[in-house]
């Protein structure tokens, strides 16, 4: 099986790491990002990687290879603009046959999710995409008011809203990269979209792992725990 992982943005969010450092590569632990994420895909028999790099994208070259080290085989594609989270499919549809389905990931993704299910989902639904999801709650700092004639009749305590949000990983058919317009920026948003207006199914896969998308310093030292955590399991 194959997967793509968009590894080309600039990661502004982590400078000054990401000055001369693009962000699939910055460590945790003692491995980059994007090692962590080649290697579960190992784990899960999904051996034929394509990479779509943007900036700095000749260090990922440099670190990945061709993916023997990994056990794996790596292609590039490179991006001369920024093309979104699907734009980048529009350049790689020869590497697919016209019945195949793939994953697409976000290379600042650390997750433990268990790929095996996800695809069995996705293959049970006959989705032309899955999208994986988490359950986000978001919590006021505040306590809000309840009016009624200018007068309070309740007030609830820092309350939370919960969400279900884009974990940034999918599984995809072949056929629903003919809906990419080719070297444009479009983003996944947009694809499903647009397929859901021609009535395509769609999935939504609950990830239950642990998953965390890396956007700043404390994600990188929280991911670390997590990888620790992880690694004194294993040893015991």
């Amino acid at each position: 099986m194959k997967a793509v992982v968009l590894a080309g943005g600039k990661g502004t969010r982590l400078r000054p790491l990401t000055f001369s450092i693009p962000k699939p590569l910055l460590p945790v632990g003692e491995k980059p990002i994007l090692e962590i994420i080649l290697r579960n895909f190992k784990k899960f028999g999904i051996n034929e990687i394509i990479i779509s790099l943007g900036y700095h994208g000749e260090l990922i070259k440099a670190f990945c290879a061709d993916g023997s080290k990994f056990g794996l085989s790596i292609k590039y594609i490179d991006e001369e603009k920024p093309l979104g989270t699907a734009g980048p499919l529009s350049l790689i549809k020869d590497h697919f046959d016209s019945d195949e389905k793939f994953v697409l990931m976000n290379g600042d993704i650390f997750t433990q999710l268990d790929f095996s299910k996800m695809i069995d989902y996705h293959t049970r639904g006959n989705y032309s995409i899955t999208v994986g999801y988490r359950n986000y709650e978001h919590k006021l700092p505040f306590g809000v008011l309840k009016l009624k004639d200018e007068k309070l009749f309740d007030i609830v305590e820092k309350p939370g809203t919960e969400f279900k949000v884009s974990a940034g990983i999918y599984l995809i058919n072949t056929s629903a990269i003919e809906h990419i317009p080719h070297n444009e920026f479009f983003t996944m948003p947009d694809l499903m979209n647009k397929l859901l207006k021609q009535n395509d199914d769609i999935g939504a896969y609950r990830i239950d792992e642990y998953w965390l998308g890396i956007e700043n310093i404390e994600h990188m030292n929280d991911a670390i725990k997590e990888l620790q955590k992880i690694e004194d399991m294993v040893e015991k």
